[in-house]
């Protein structure tokens, strides 16, 4: 797969939040259309919408884990493990390169130093959805 991390910032810059930017850009290769998954991440931006929540940016990387990861078995849940680790594992190195997961202490919200931009953000979240969920 040619990186998309470009389109996923060209997207940002359109108007679409960071959770939107990052899971669109990579909605085909879970099977799900756009549009769909632009009103299904559209609560998750600016931090689950008061920026005290998780970044959504990494947020849309964990909605697309569990697009590629779930079984779907509505009977006997089986994948949640799997799912969580994979999740865990995006969230820890976003963390790891950013100092935070949370949109308000990304954007130096009390504290004046923003740790990264959105796009920085978004850049970041696209990387890790390839190397981590897409195996690129």
């Amino acid at each position: 797969m040619e990186s998309r991390v470009d389109e996923a910032v060209k997207r940002h810059d359109k108007g679409y939040n960071c959770a939107q930017a990052v899971a669109c850009t990579y909605c085909d290769l879970v099977g799900m259309d756009e549009k769909t998954m632009f009103r299904l991440t559209e609560g998750m931006g600016a931090g689950m919408g008061s920026m005290d929540g998780t970044c959504g940016a990494v947020s849309g990387v964990c909605i697309l884990a569990g697009l590629k990861n779930s079984s779907g078995n509505l009977e006997h849940p089986d994948s949640k493990r799997s799912t969580y680790s994979l999740s865990s594992q995006v969230m820890n190195e976003f963390r790891q390169k950013n100092g935070s997961c949370v949109c308000r202490e990304l954007k130096g919200i009390g504290t004046g130093k923003p740790l990264r931009s959105c796009e920085g953000c978004v850049r970041d979240a696209a990387l890790l959805a390839e190397r981590e969920i897409f195996g690129e």
